[in-house]
């Protein structure tokens, strides 16, 4: 069964905010920990076709994930395409829309992410062949947290600066507006607000015309 992911963004910018989240986390719920820590590497493609990107890579999955990918692409629309390396494991993540936003920057969607046998370009070279191509490389730092049942992740992202995601996954799609609530009220409590998705669409768009200079490095931008 293909899972529900409700996901909601924070810019926080500087580190200074973002040690102040962390610590108001802390502070409101005593069981918050860190699950993980990683350094990550996503590349993003455009254009292709998911039926061809299935084939290409339906030898590198299990019965199970293989499942996952049928039903995302018989349900999904507006897919994003993406490879990830998290330290040594690489992934092939792969996101269709279920709302009104779009597959990449959205609240509501469809996610399959499965870790592969091959390295990231190899990976890479099978969505190249499935027609995609490439649309923007990302780097980031990221501190994933258990708060109050949802999964908070604090990432220090080239371009963007410090960035935090407010996650659930469900399998239910019936449940997505009442988890949608829970998520904002979460929010609420910690005193951030929503990154609006049209200024998000903005970022995203000037990150992907001007990747190169900013993939791999500390640099940061603004925009409003």
């Amino acid at each position: 069964m293909a899972h529900y992911e409700i996901e909601v963004k924070t810019l926080l910018g500087e580190k200074a905010f973002a040690d102040a989240l962390r610590e108001r986390m802390c502070e409101l719920d005593p069981s918050c920990t860190c699950i993980s820590e990683n350094k990550q590497l996503n590349h993003y493609f455009t254009g292709g076709d998911i039926t061809a990107l299935f084939e290409k890579t339906a030898h590198l999955l299990d019965d199970e994930a293989k499942a996952k990918f049928q039903t995302i692409v018989e349900k999904g629309t507006s897919f994003s395409i993406r490879t990830r390396q998290r330290d040594d494991e690489v992934l092939l993540v792969v996101k269709a829309s279920v709302d009104a936003g779009t597959s990449a920057n959205t609240v509501s969607r469809l996610e399959f992410e499965e870790p592969v046998s091959v390295s990231l370009a190899e990976l890479d070279a099978l969505a190249l062949e499935a027609g995609f191509t490439y649309q923007a490389k990302w780097s980031r730092e990221r501190e994933e947290y258990a708060y109050k049942g949802a999964n908070v992740c604090i990432d220090k992202n080239a371009g963007y600066g410090y960035l935090a995601e407010f996650e659930k996954i469900v399998d239910d799609e019936s449940a997505l507006p009442s988890v949608r609530e829970e998520i904002e009220s979460l929010m609420a409590e910690l005193e951030v607000a929503e990154l609006p998705q049209d200024r998000l669409e903005r970022m995203f768009a000037f990150y992907n015309e001007n990747w190169p200079e900013y993939y791999g490095t500390e640099k940061t931008f603004l925009i409003e």
